[in-house]
């Protein structure tokens, strides 16, 4: 019998709690990717969303390393087998400067002090500047495992409203 992986779980729990949100009409997912990499023989999966009417989007992506999965496979004790887990926001600032500090804010509040936050702006060359992406990753620094997926429900509930957060500040058009 096949024994799935901690990887392959956590997918799958991802994957059903989002589809769940997107049938409630509450998101509605735009984007997905489940990728093997046979150069690494690591596997990456995300899921990307949006609120219904919004424009920001929020990307959940999971991950598993070789090591990961050979480490659980085999059994391995020096190994301590999970997945990496990272979720990014997206959406185009007018004034990147203070809506920055603003978005900064929104997101300490909501995701903690403690959590790693990177926002990443880029913008075409050419433009002056004043309208610009801007990506922001939420980091949690370590491995995640079967025992945080009772916390995935209130994980995605921390995304959708870091979407509602941010929705004010998009000024794609």
């Amino acid at each position: 019998m096949f024994d799935p992986t901690i990887y392959e779980n956590l997918k799958v729990v991802f994957e059903g709690a989002v589809y769940d949100l997107d049938l409630d009409g509450q998101i509605v997912v735009v984007h997905r990717s489940d990728l093997i990499d046979l150069a690494s023989m690591s596997r990456s999966y995300l899921i990307r969303f949006r609120m219904k009417d919004g424009r920001s989007w929020a990307e959940l992506r999971l991950s598993a390393e070789l090591l990961d999965m050979a480490g659980e496979k085999l059994e391995w004790r020096n190994v301590l087998p999970g997945c990496r887990l990272e979720l990014v926001f997206g959406l185009t600032l007018r004034n990147p400067v203070t809506a920055c500090k603003n978005i900064q804010d929104i997101m300490e509040q909501i995701w903690g002090r403690d959590t790693t936050i990177i926002q990443t702006l880029s913008f075409r060359y050419g433009d002056d500047g004043s309208r610009c992406h801007n990506e922001i990753g939420v980091i949690f620094e370590r491995k995640i495992g079967e025992s945080q997926v009772a916390d995935i429900p209130d994980l995605l509930e921390h995304a959708v409203a870091t979407l509602r957060q941010l929705e004010p500040y998009n000024m794609e058009e």
